[in-house]
């Protein structure tokens, strides 16, 4: 006869399962280690966060910001499987950016639903997620589900596997359209507030060329958003730019300066995408990059050093939108991002390839700027709006200019304050005045006058529409000597001109109605 004993071991007992799917997936994870260590792009270092199982609040740097996340906001369970999760994202080589994005989004999900996601199995997962997906949760709660199935997959946990990665990776999304700004043309600046960005630093360029001590800040902010406006960069690329990626030399001592940049693509994994990008700056706004690097290197910065006076990303965004919308008079467009909308879009306007905007913009995939075509006008309608024929080109070419004069107030003006020229050939004259004189303007008279602020338009209908006859005939002729060509600035400077030109005609209309 068997004792109890020898009962016991021929016929053992099955382990009683773990209450709780979290604490039994805890138990199956390895252990988390020492220290997290990861890599700081921004500022070139290796960074760490000591003794993660001990701490409740992870700080972090990510693009000069300091950060933190606090998971004492979960219970113990939750916090803990979280900082896994925040350990694995690094582990896989993401940025800081992207662990604190997974783990962001369990804030907007219960326990129940984390627990029930990892359980579900790749049986189960999909009515799980249909479920879930009908809740219309907050991406990043999508996000974090995603990210602790990919781990789970990783790991051989819980009937996952590597073989269920790209099963993983099909499940959708929720419905969300990432361009609705982009084909509403919301985030899009109107031609008036390009021009007075355009205008500014103009004024900049120009005041950097003749006054012997131009204002700091003026020159660090101007040459931010030089670099927002002309080339599409991030905030971030301009706050990483360094004094190295800077070359600036002149071919005569009285020329112009020429100035390049080098800077880096943005928001790629793999370093083999981050391929540098080489942009040379226009002559007339080069005077603004080549002072403030004058400066710079009075201050002894070095070639390592920031070329930029900012500490992060962020602080060159909000100085770049602060001094946007300041110029344009709005409280909502003129972040960066607006900014390098508006230069896809006028890229693809002027007849850009595929292949030259994704160069421009920086993108790895051809396909990712497709949006900007979608909602680009025709070659016809660009023909039309550089004719000043298009409506919708009218509406929102409201330049600003000063006061009206009369005929008798023009002929009283002092010679030097009376407009004339002889733009592509054509002689002009009387077609207004200026309020700070001729000499004393570096543009062009004629193409540049229309839409100035210190321009006084002549009262006289007739003499607008004269002009902008004149002015027609050089855009024809231009576009048959050139097959369609209409990439070029000289083509797009006749294109904004007749357009201001024909505001003030509607304006002198809306008088006489």
């Amino acid at each position: 006869m068997s004792t109890p004993q020898m009962q016991g071991e021929l016929f053992p007992q099955p382990r009683q399962p773990h209450a709780d799917p979290i604490d039994a997936l805890l138990s199956a994870l390895p252990t988390l280690p020492p220290t997290i260590r990861y890599y700081d792009d921004f500022d070139d270092c290796v960074r760490s966060i000591p003794t993660p199982v001990d701490v409740d609040v992870f700080e972090y740097m990510y693009d000069g910001q300091r950060g933190s996340f606090d998971f004492a906001r979960f219970d113990n369970s939750c916090g803990r499987l979280l900082k896994h999760l925040f350990a694995y994202v690094l582990g896989e080589d993401y940025s800081v950016s992207t662990a604190v994005h997974a783990v962001t989004g369990a804030i907007h999900l219960s326990r129940d639903e984390i627990a029930s996601a990892i359980t579900a199995t790749p049986i189960g997962i999909q009515q799980f997620w249909t479920v879930l997906r009908a809740k219309a949760l907050p991406k990043t709660a999508y996000s974090c589900l995603k990210t602790l199935l990919h781990m789970l997959c990783i790991h051989r946990l819980n009937g996952w596997s590597r073989s269920y990665l790209e099963f993983l990776s099909a499940l959708p999304w929720p419905a969300r359209d990432p361009y609705a700004g982009v084909r509403s043309g919301d985030v899009f600046l109107l031609v008036d507030e390009e021009t007075r960005i355009v205008r500014y630093l103009d004024e900049i360029a120009a005041q950097v060329v003749s006054a012997a001590t131009p204002l700091i800040a003026d020159l660090d902010e101007a040459g931010m958003l030089l670099c927002s406006y002309a080339f599409a960069m991030r905030p971030v690329q301009i706050a990483k730019l360094k004094m190295r990626n800077v070359r600036v030399w002149r071919e005569a001592p009285d020329d112009l300066p020429t100035v390049h940049l080098t800077f880096h693509m943005a928001k790629q994994k793999d370093p083999a995408r981050r391929k540098p990008l080489t942009r040379r700056v226009k002559r007339e706004w080069a005077p603004i990059l080549a002072a403030l690097d004058e400066q710079r290197k009075a201050e002894a910065a070095a070639g390592s050093a920031r070329f930029f006076r900012v500490q992060s990303a962020g602080d060159a965004g909000s100085r770049i939108a602060r001094l946007v919308r300041k110029l344009i008079d709005s409280e909502e467009r003129g972040t960066p991002t607006d900014l390098r909308h508006t230069a896809a879009q006028r890229l693809v306007d002027a007849g850009a390839s595929h292949e030259e905007l994704a160069e421009f913009m920086g993108h790895s995939y051809v396909r990712t700027g497709l949006v900007y075509y979608e909602t680009s006008a025709s070659h016809a309608e660009r023909i039309n709006r550089a004719l000043g024929a298009s409506d919708v080109y009218r509406r929102v070419a409201k330049i600003a200019h000063d006061r009206f004069i009369s005929l008798e107030e023009l002929t009283q003006l002092k010679g030097d304050l009376q407009i004339a020229g002889v733009p592509h050939g054509i002689p002009i004259a009387g077609i207004g005045g200026c309020t700070s004189g001729q000499p004393a303007c570096p543009y062009n008279p004629v193409t540049s006058c229309y839409g100035c602020r210190k321009f006084m338009p002549l009262h006289d209908k007739a003499m607008h529409e004269s002009v902008l006859a004149s002015m027609r005939e050089v855009v024809v002729l231009f576009e048959q000597s050139s097959r369609g060509e209409t990439r070029s600035r000289t083509y797009l400077q006749l294109q904004r001109t007749i357009a201001e030109i024909q505001t003030v005609i509607d304006e002198l209309e809306g008088e006489d109605r």
